[in-house]
């Protein structure tokens, strides 16, 4: 199988993308994030090219041209999270969600803290929303782990300010 990664200068700091001839596989936008993947995955080699759609559209949504990604996304994990992943991928541009409220639509309505669980684990963030979830007090919690400046910066990119957080809950 053909695999390779770019990198993508992002506001937030570098997006490492990884895809194959099937899709993108992962997006990583931490540092730390990016090392641990590519330990566990091995040699792994850049390659603009494999990864040229997925950074061209990443690019666009930076750029206020985007709103929604349209590419093959490889998704490996539980079901509870597909789950989850898929009711984020709903959540429409410049809107959020609380976590209660993806725990609900995801058939687990008491379900919030698995629900944060599984954006911790989401091997796509931004491909796959979860910067759109917030406390049901319309709090930036739990981004990255202590990393809620990225969350904001995006809902920001999408137009949103604090204040507006409250409408949706």
């Amino acid at each position: 199988m053909n695999i390779g990664y770019d990198v993508y200068p992002a506001a937030i700091g570098l997006i490492y993308v990884v895809a194959d001839n099937h899709g993108v596989r992962k997006v990583a936008t931490t540092e730390n994030e990016w090392q641990t993947y590519k330990a566990e995955l091995g040699e792994i080699k850049r390659d603009p090219k494999l990864c040229r759609e997925a950074i061209r559209q990443i690019e666009e949504y930076f750029q206020g041209k985007r709103r929604e990604f349209n590419l093959p996304l490889i998704i490996e994990g539980t079901s509870f999270q597909k789950q989850v992943w898929e009711v984020l991928g709903n959540i429409p541009y410049g809107e959020v969600r609380s976590y209660g409220a993806v725990a609900a639509a995801a058939g687990r309505p008491k379900g919030s803290r698995a629900v944060g669980q599984a954006n911790r684990h989401n091997p796509l963030p931004i491909l796959i929303p979860c910067h759109r979830v917030i406390g049901k007090d319309g709090s930036l919690v739990g981004y990255a782990g202590t990393r809620t400046e990225i969350k904001a910066f995006l809902l920001q990119l999408e137009g949103l300010s604090l204040a507006d957080f409250k409408k949706y809950l």
